[in-house]
């Protein structure tokens, strides 16, 4: 078995439409600098927008998608504030004040926060008051560790797709379909350390097609 250690960001938005959207952004990761959208539509549908081959591969291994589009994922960030471009997805988000959940988070030592053992304790309570786990088996015989270390609530958030407006901020509800792991269901951002345990020689998922041409629908 070797790790893989992703260091970063996951955003959770919930629209009135019913559409969902979670960020990734990976400031270090195993692929260099990278962001990633994960989006369920009001319908089912889930889909990957991811910015290279690789990193598409990486992703669709572990978590279940009907449908992987190569495109560029661009995210700017000044101070609270997320711009984040996906086509054909747009997604505008600001954060709030630190809140219990984030002090706490922040008053556990990184070391600890990351490690095995805690998060195994942690999981179920985290599901219990979160409505996100901990850690999960996910595909390819890969398993998944999420420590938590920061979380900030999202308090108002604009999604778009090809120009169409998806309707303001709502809880993510119901909770995403991608594999083990989903996100709050109050739209938060949560700075997370992510451990990823795989087989040596495994690959990295189905190959996607680039820019906008589908896979087809599965999982």
């Amino acid at each position: 078995m070797r790790t893989l250690r992703f260091d970063g960001w996951i955003a959770g938005i919930g629209t009135a439409s019913g559409t969902r959207a979670v960020l990734g952004h990976w400031p270090a990761s195993p692929f260099g600098p990278f962001s990633d959208l994960m989006v369920e539509e009001a319908d089912g549908h889930r889909l990957l927008l991811a910015p290279s081959r690789e990193t598409a591969d990486f992703v669709s291994g572990i978590y279940v998608f009907d449908e992987v589009r190569v495109v560029p994922v661009r995210v700017r960030i000044t101070g609270r504030h997320w711009a984040v471009s996906a086509p054909p997805l747009d997604l505008r988000f600001s954060t709030g004040p630190r809140t219990l959940p984030g002090l706490a988070l922040r008053a556990v030592p990184g070391r600890l926060a990351t490690s095995p053992q805690w998060l195994a304790l942690w999981d179920r309570p985290a599901r219990l008051l979160l409505g996100a786990g901990t850690h999960g088996s996910v595909r390819s015989g890969r398993h998944q560790w999420y420590g938590a270390r920061d979380l900030h609530p999202v308090i108002s958030a604009t999604v778009t797709r090809e120009g169409r407006g998806l309707g303001p901020l709502a809880p993510v509800d119901p909770p995403v379909r991608f594999g083990s792991g989903s996100t709050p269901r109050r739209p938060c951002l949560v700075r997370v350390t992510t451990h990823v345990a795989l087989a040596e020689g495994r690959t990295t998922g189905a190959r996607p097609l680039p820019f906008g041409r589908s896979t087809g629908r599965g999982g």
